[in-house]
């Protein structure tokens, strides 16, 4: 798949809440996932590497949340092997602090999987 095909089906997944789906059928089983160092005040690992940890890491934030307010997903812009989107959550996370979370997410394609995302939040 191109960039914009893997884009493009990202996209369709995330719109139907496939977030597994995502990770099963657009990541390389050797992908890594990048977040800001401030995230490891928030318990989260700042470096992330092979799909299976990714799959965890990811699940462990889901279970972290007690309550879903809202969130959204912008169409996602491409440049060369590379697309972002713009995304965001209203969340009250488990202990009862509501959270509301806006960042941009980049990830990076080679042969048609996606091989790197990395969170700017």
């Amino acid at each position: 798949m191109t960039t914009q095909e893997v884009a493009n089906r990202y996209m369709e997944l995330e719109k139907a809440g496939k977030w597994l789906d995502i990770h099963e059928e657009l990541y390389s089983k050797d992908a890594v996932s990048i977040e800001p160092e401030h995230a490891a005040a928030m318990g989260m690992p700042t470096v992330t590497a092979g799909l299976d940890a990714i799959k965890a890491k990811g699940q462990a934030w889901n279970e972290g949340i007690e309550e879903m307010h809202g969130g959204y997903c912008s169409e996602p812009l491409i440049g060369g092997n590379f697309f972002t989107v713009s995304m965001g959550m209203d969340a009250t996370m488990k202990g009862g602090h509501r959270m509301k979370m806006d960042e941009i997410a980049v990830f990076e394609v080679k042969e048609g999987k996606i091989i790197k995302e990395q969170f700017f939040f």
